[in-house]
């Protein structure tokens, strides 16, 4: 009973319905008009920071303190995941030795929205005493960071939301979508490609959705290939020794002109089949793809075709094979 009647009380004194959505879209819309006062005051500090960061020849090491450092985290990893070598240091755990963790190679990046956060004392010292750049967010250029640092940005003085306005909220997300915003303009700077993106995510669906032809072909050696001058008894010898139910027909400058598959098999069947040329048997002009396109979009090919593989081919010369098997194994969609 003592229970059902604290759940009553919370019930009658809890927000309404109405009363609820509109905290949620105050809470949004203030937040979104903090972002766009930080995006308007983006200017020359944000492309120093950049250049910075883009010719860094160690790691970005990032750091922050509570609500901060959470932040700081997903900037470190959204950094390394985008090409640039980055890691989180937490500054207590540097006080006690992790400082040993940054190089003269490095370059610092802290965030404290008031810029006064004492745990980040020992850190920015340490980059003052052996010249490591420093770059600061906060609110604040006039603090401490802010005075020690080599390049400031600086937040737009926007309240945390909420009826208390203590908690941080508004500060962090405009240091998310700054580290964001960091991250990408550093990336688009330094040339990284959707390649590069998908060798930092091997693993799970992007790095699936980022495959080529070219990672899960079956290669040349693997093969079923026989001349357009072959003789049906050769081909088919080919056929049952490379199991792909299909063998590519080449002529004589090794270029892929048709293709027999099982089916073509059962259509010719006659005593005289074995006799026959695999030119007088061969589909012609068979559907090819490039070693270079996305895996998703073979799959997408074999399913509109309602075929199980097809022959890769590079300038008409057939280098690999791939199988509708081999791309569900991968996870391809």
């Amino acid at each position: 009973m003592a229970t059902k009647h604290k759940v009553d009380v919370m019930q009658n004194h809890g927000l309404s319905d109405a009363a609820l959505i509109e905290s949620a879209k105050s809470t949004l819309l203030s937040e979104a008009s903090a972002l766009k006062k930080l995006a308007d005051g983006i200017g020359p500090v944000f492309v120093e920071a950049v250049r910075t960061l883009e010719n860094c020849k160690g790691h970005i090491v990032v750091s922050g303190m509570g609500k901060s450092g959470h932040i700081a985290r997903k900037i470190a990893a959204t950094l390394a995941s985008t090409g640039t070598t980055a890691l989180f240091v937490h500054p207590g755990e540097a006080s006690h030795g992790d400082l040993g963790m940054i190089t003269s190679d490095d370059v610092v990046l802290a965030l404290s929205n008031s810029g006064e956060t004492s745990e980040l004392a020992d850190i920015v010292e340490y980059t003052r005493r052996f010249s490591i750049p420093l770059i600061a967010i906060t609110m604040r250029t006039e603090s401490a960071l802010g005075q020690a640092a080599n390049i400031v940005i600086t937040l737009p003085a926007e309240p945390e939301v909420g009826s208390l306005g203590m908690a941080p909220t508004t500060s962090t997300t405009m240091m998310l979508a700054l580290g964001d915003a960091l991250a990408i303009a550093t990336l688009e700077s330094k040339g990284f490609t959707k390649d590069d993106f998908r060798n930092f995510h091997p693993g799970g669906k992007l790095g699936k959705l980022l495959l080529r032809v070219s990672d899960l072909m079956h290669d040349e050696k693997s093969l079923p290939l026989v001349n357009d001058t072959d003789l049906m008894s050769h081909v088919l010898v080919v056929m049952t020794e490379k199991s792909f139910g299909c063998a590519g027909i080449v002529d004589n400058k090794g270029l892929l002109v048709g293709i027999i598959t099982d089916g073509d098999l059962r259509r010719h069947m006659s005593p005289e089949l074995l006799g026959k040329k695999a030119s007088d048997i061969m589909t012609k002009n068979p559907m090819v793809t490039s070693p270079r396109i996305l895996a998703a979009e073979a799959l997408n090919k074999l399913n509109e075709k309602k075929r199980t593989n097809m022959f890769v081919v590079d300038e008409g010369k057939p280098v690999g094979l791939i199988h509708i098997h081999d791309l569900l194994r991968a996870g391809v969609v």
